[in-house]
């Protein structure tokens, strides 16, 4: 409605100057414009120019309306696109397809990626997980381990092989099995070498925060290798000989995506299995668990 009382007052004003462009051209050619403006041949010639482009302008009107038209039709169809688009949950639509196609696999690395793990710990607010025989790779993110500890105030969860588990006696034989004896790794010393470690990252916080590290002992044949910060899995397979964090890891993300749900499930069997593991004598706190 507003637009055609536009469209209506544009039309009378543009016909008024086109009307005056016309009366100035007969008044100049009945000599009246030279009585009334002696000399004035400039504003004659001005004002024909603007009756010329007034007509123009005037035989163009309908052309520009429409341009008008397709403008508001444009802007409806946008208004009409950004509500459906609004309907829908893009990033639900993205899970639900992760989950039914890659069951919350997002990507394959060649090796363990230190790097990454630590950033994982350090944004965790919920939970630190490993599952491990040993962790060989601990030093590199320790410090991170820490933080979460101290400062993001999450419980860090640590499964590892009872160093005299016959387990331990089997992983030996089968790092051994494709690598020179002298290259293996001597499994019951390198469990032992991982406590002693986390015994010192025990002592190195607060008396008041030791009890968000928690460290237990499984004897049982290990079927993956996890580390886990909040939604985020990095798994991978105990292969013929090769340690763990040198074979392909797989990245999960998602503890309701079909793998993150079967990897938490193997989480939870061993961590119920497994025996705790008092940091403050770590080697007497083991001597006493029976196999």
């Amino acid at each position: 409605m507003g637009s055609d009382i536009r469209y209506r007052a544009e039309r009378i004003a543009l016909a008024l100057m086109a009307a005056s462009g016309i009366v100035v051209l007969l008044a100049d050619l009945f000599g009246w414009l030279d009585a009334l403006a002696p000399g004035g041949a400039l504003p004659k010639v001005t004002l024909l120019i603007l009756s010329t482009v007034t007509v123009f302008l005037l035989l163009e009107i309908d052309r520009l309306k429409k341009l008008d038209d397709v403008q508001a039709q444009l802007t409806k169809l946008d208004d009409n696109v950004q509500a459906q688009l609004s309907k829908l949950d893009i990033d639900a639509v993205a899970r639900q397809l992760k989950q039914e196609h890659y069951g919350g696999v997002v990507k394959v690395h060649g090796r363990f990626p230190e790097e990454e793990f630590a950033r994982f710990v350090e944004g965790a607010g919920q939970e630190v997980t490993i599952l491990q025989t040993w962790i060989p790779n601990l030093h590199h993110f320790k410090r991170a381990l820490e933080k979460a500890i101290v400062d993001q105030r999450v419980p860090v969860r640590i499964l590892l092989l009872h160093p005299s588990s016959p387990v331990a006696g089997l992983r030996d034989e089968a790092l051994r099995t494709v690598r020179d004896p002298a290259l293996s790794a001597d499994v019951k010393a390198s469990v032992e070498g991982c406590l002693a470690r986390l015994a010192e990252l025990h002592w190195g916080v607060g008396e008041e925060d030791r009890a968000r590290l928690q460290v237990r002992v499984y004897n049982s044949l290990p079927s993956i290798a996890v580390y886990k910060a909040d939604e985020h899995f990095l798994v991978s397979s105990f292969l013929h000989g090769q340690l763990a964090i040198d074979s392909t890891q797989i990245e999960i993300d998602g503890g309701d995506t079909v793998m993150g749900q079967e990897v938490q499930r193997e989480l939870n069997t061993l961590w119920s299995i497994g025996s705790d593991v008092d940091l403050c004598d770590w080697r007497a706190s083991i001597s006493t668990i029976s196999l």
